[in-house]
């Protein structure tokens, strides 16, 4: 949730440290219900208490600049990651294991 610069969980309920303050933190973090005007402090969310975050399309834009490089990591890299896991696994772990687990009846496991 790179954009919003929230966690799942706290996007969703508008928490942060566990505590509820939708649109209350004059920031870059961005919560569901503060977009949405459910119980934020206001309306539209409260974003705009800093110069850099003045609207919705700057907070979003400085969230990406901020978290975009690691988010882009990610994407690309955890999928190349387990391929080349996948690939590297297949002889030493992975076809050994297939051939002992057809021994007892089961066909095959996916990884």
């Amino acid at each position: 949730m790179g954009l919003f610069n929230s966690n799942l969980q706290d996007f969703f309920t508008g928490n942060r440290d566990g505590v509820y303050r939708a649109g209350a933190d004059g920031a870059s973090r961005l919560t569901l219900p503060e977009l949405l005007g459910v119980g934020a402090i206001a309306v539209g969310g409260n974003y705009g208490g800093h110069k850099i975050y003045s609207d919705f399309p700057s907070t979003v834009k400085e969230n990406f600049k901020q978290n975009g490089p690691l988010m882009m990591a990610q994407v690309i890299g955890i999928p190349v990651a387990v391929r080349m896991a996948q690939r590297f696994l297949a002889k030493p772990v992975i076809n050994p294991a297939n051939r002992m687990l057809r021994s007892v009846g089961i066909k095959e496991v996916k990884i």
